[in-house]
């Protein structure tokens, strides 16, 4: 398995200062977010350190030369709209794009490109799925055309009131991911398996590894801590904000080391993603740098990668 990090925690930097930083931390890969440029329309979203907007020869060969300047790998290229939402232009508009991000990943040789399914957050499951079929199985298809592995995060996005009660992505459970691919059974239609939002759910997110191992195309490495207390109080149909925090690895309720040994076990040895959402570390560029350290230092004792790096607090 290789070691890197999603890279919408550097909005300030450019690519060359995104890829720069990783070599000198000791990291192999990025997964570098591919918005398109301008503004945010939530936390972490909205960071552009690749633009599909613009294919050209000279851009691909200039993004191209900087991976090999820095001896980095792109583990995916990622994008996080709601392509299904109620909104008919965010939806087309996020459709259009899922498919430019398809053909950078091509275009790059990088072969993956990483998002979210998408979901209309006040109707049932069901009531979702012909429009996820209508708008899936033609982007499925363009990704076969371009030979392309599309990986769905399993976030439910359904945090805070203005995505309650259902959330924006479907793709949140392996109940729905044996439907997706049974409708959709392209091999390039996967996972980008995320553990932590299995905590969130109150699931277990070991035995879906071995179940999906044909699916996982990519890992992100994010912790989340419950907080009991807080959730007795509430309740579980509490907006989730109100009981959860995201976490560095390794400061959360994920057992990391059972899950890379399933994880292993599976057979999977793609890329890793550190993604960093953890509030006691965004004060400062040198706090978020420094929690990617500190998170690559303790995934190092179950990933064997790229050795060497800056520590914390350098």
């Amino acid at each position: 398995m290789q070691l890197g990090f999603v890279s919408a925690i550097l909005p300030e930097y450019s690519l060359e200062q995104v890829l720069s930083f990783a070599a000198r931390a000791g990291f192999a890969s990025v997964e570098l977010m591919c918005w398109p440029p301008g503004k945010a329309e939530r936390r972490y979203a909205g960071v552009t350190h690749l633009d599909a907007t613009d294919l050209s020869a000279g851009a691909v060969k200039a993004t191209r030369d900087l991976l090999k300047k820095y001896g980095i790998e792109v583990s995916g290229v990622g994008y996080y709209p709601n392509p299904l939402s109620p909104d008919r232009e965010e939806a087309e508009t996020a459709q259009a794009h899922i498919r430019r991000v398809i053909d950078l990943a091509a275009a790059l040789g990088v072969g993956r490109a990483n998002t979210f399914v998408g979901r209309d957050w006040t109707k049932s499951i069901d009531d979702n799925w012909p429009k996820f079929l209508e708008v899936w199985r033609p982007i499925i298809d363009h990704a076969d055309a371009k030979g392309v592995k599309v990986g769905i995060e399993n976030c439910p996005m359904s945090f805070g009131a203005d995505e309650w009660p259902g959330g924006k992505n479907l793709a949140v459970s392996p109940a729905v991911w044996r439907r997706m691919f049974a409708d959709v059974p392209s091999p390039n239609f996967g996972l980008n398996f995320d553990p932590s939002h299995f905590i969130l759910q109150m699931m277990d997110y070991i035995p879906p590894l071995a179940e999906f191992k044909d699916r996982i195309f990519h890992v992100h490495a994010k912790d989340l801590r419950i907080d009991r207390a807080r959730l007795d109080d509430v309740g579980v149909f509490a907006h989730p904000k109100a009981w959860h925090t995201p976490k560095l690895p390794g400061q959360g309720d994920v057992r990391w080391g059972p899950f890379f040994a399933a994880l292993a076990d599976s057979g999977y040895d793609g890329h890793v993603a550190i993604e960093m959402e953890d509030r006691a570390y965004e004060g400062s560029m040198e706090a978020r740098q420094d929690s990617l350290v500190i998170s690559r230092r303790f995934l190092e004792q179950f990933i064997i990668g790229k050795r060497g790096g800056v520590e914390a607090g350098s």
